[in-house]
């Protein structure tokens, strides 16, 4: 491939990348006065970010049909403009319904290029995956941090109309649109077993790497609507609760790039992602019991916890499938199981803050979750070694 080339391609992975986030943690600072204005319960809000992660995980399984009947970069192409008319549509936001309507609509799209960026990295950076993965991981990093960071000041530049603050993100995905038009649509070249082949349920590493994603993303999204609301109700004020939530997505930029690498080129992946489930843990015990106490430090090592488990869950079915096709088979299993079990986790958390009257026990609940991640990280690690 000339570098050039190269390039290009790299640029258009990482556009995409971008907005695979910010229409799902924009909602964060603007949940509880979404929730006031429509007068929506917690657990009913939550939908617009559980519906997201719901589709996600639901539809992975399209993604490589769609594949084989459009081409790799077209579909991509495709979802792009599907996640730019659906942040322009929370323009209407103001309805409940329409607001639902678009979260639905991005989780469709995000379902689907997933799993196909997955094998745009195996079909053009072959010899260096590792390495591109990781600036996938901090493109995705990064519209997460910008969509939980930049919506609230935006929100006030339009003269505190969060409608537009939210729809503001649609500019960002007609760049990727545009930018994506001008890849080149190559066919699947698979043969007839290949093309007939499903997603790899009968595999067990597949599953423990499904449920490996699923708590990691769970715990992400739960995080992403709901502790804004913990913070805020242990005393913090809703400006410094906001910089707090904001600190994390920022802090996941750094460890979204470090840990893919180091996974390359140490082959440690496994012990990584138990560090990453420990670090993780222990700050989500400290936010649930001590939020108060040195919460920016927390709030720094959850995110560097979780931005590294994400980034590397990314990689792992890199190294469990040869051909391009077949890593996005892997991964839409992945994003199907692990993103249809995280979606209830958003949910979940906001009815046991309806029902106990506060968050701790939700939160409880999440640093459980934690240290199931890290007991599943070490038990993939161990098949791998046996293997």
């Amino acid at each position: 491939m000339k570098p050039k080339s190269a390039v290009a391609l790299l640029l258009a992975l990482l556009l995409a990348a971008v907005n695979l986030r910010p229409g799902i943690t924009s909602l964060a600072p603007l949940i509880e006065r979404i929730a006031s204005e429509l007068d929506l319960s917690r657990s009913l809000i939550s939908l617009t970010t559980a519906l997201p992660v719901l589709c996600m995980g639901l539809l992975a399984p399209l993604a490589p049909r769609l594949a084989l009947a459009l081409g790799l970069e077209r579909t991509v192409t495709l979802c792009m403009g599907v996640i730019a008319g659906a942040l322009l549509l929370r323009l209407l936001g103001h309805s409940s319904a329409i607001l639902i309507a678009s979260a639905v609509l991005l989780g469709a799209a995000i379902a689907v290029a997933g799993p196909l960026l997955s094998g745009f990295i195996k079909r053009y950076f072959i010899g260096q995956m590792g390495r591109v993965v990781a600036w996938y991981s901090l493109g995705m990093a990064v519209g997460g941090a910008a969509g939980a960071v930049l919506t609230a000041p935006a929100t006030q530049l339009f003269g505190d109309r969060w409608t537009q603050g939210l729809a503001l993100w649609a500019l960002p995905a007609a760049v990727a649109l545009l930018v994506w038009l001008r890849v080149s649509n190559q066919a699947e070249p698979v043969d007839r077993l290949e093309a007939g082949a499903g997603l790899p349920w009968h595999q067990p590493r597949a599953w423990l790497i499904s449920c490996f994603f699923a708590l990691q993303a769970g715990i992400f999204y739960a995080l992403a609507t709901w502790v804004v609301a913990r913070y805020h109700e242990a005393g913090l004020s809703l400006l410094r609760s906001n910089a707090l939530f904001s600190l994390s997505m920022l802090t996941g930029l750094p460890s979204s790039f470090l840990f893919p690498w180091l996974a390359q080129r140490f082959g440690n992946r496994y012990l990584l992602l138990q560090g990453c489930g420990l670090v993780a843990s222990v700050s989500l015990a400290m936010v649930t019991f001590a939020p108060t106490l040195l919460p920016e430090l927390w709030a720094v090592a959850i995110g560097f916890g979780l931005g590294g488990a994400f980034a590397l869950s990314l990689v792992l079915p890199l190294y469990e499938a040869e051909s391009p096709l077949a890593v996005s088979r892997w991964t839409s299993m992945m994003l199907c199981a692990g993103y249809g079990m995280a979606s209830l986790t958003p949910i979940l958390t906001g009815l046991a803050r309806d029902l106990a009257g506060g968050y701790r026990p939700a939160f409880a609940a999440l640093t459980g979750l934690a240290l199931l991640m890290t007991a599943l990280a070490w038990r993939m690690g161990r098949g791998a070694a046996q293997e």
